[in-house]
């Protein structure tokens, strides 16, 4: 009993691979899968480029965080240097009060 249905399961799977194969053999069976293939490989290739740009985008943000944490004399230098400069930015080009230029 137990080698009747063992051959019975064979025989379905052998069934179902030749039916597969006989599709495989259908032109338009090819077509769809080469389509497929095509849009996996770029949807992969898109997926990839994404995932690329957003750890280059966190490793640049650790980065930054980490340089702005930084207690180095340089960093300390940058931050007066920016501080002045934006000091400055602020000011006025002429003082208040002063006669308008002549063109």
């Amino acid at each position: 009993m137990g080698s009747k249905g063992s051959k019975d399961t064979g025989r379905k799977w052998l069934w179902w691979f030749l039916v597969v194969i006989a599709a495989l053999q259908l032109y338009w069976v090819r077509e769809l899968l080469a389509a497929f293939a095509i849009f996996a490989f770029g949807f992969a290739v898109i997926a990839a480029l994404i995932a690329s740009l957003y750890m280059l985008q966190k490793g640049w943000e650790a980065g930054v965080a980490r340089l702005v944490a930084s207690r180095h004399p340089v960093m300390l230098a940058v931050r007066r240097s920016v501080s002045t400069v934006e000091d400055w930015s602020r000011r006025p080009l002429r003082r208040p009060g002063s006669a308008p230029t002549r063109a």
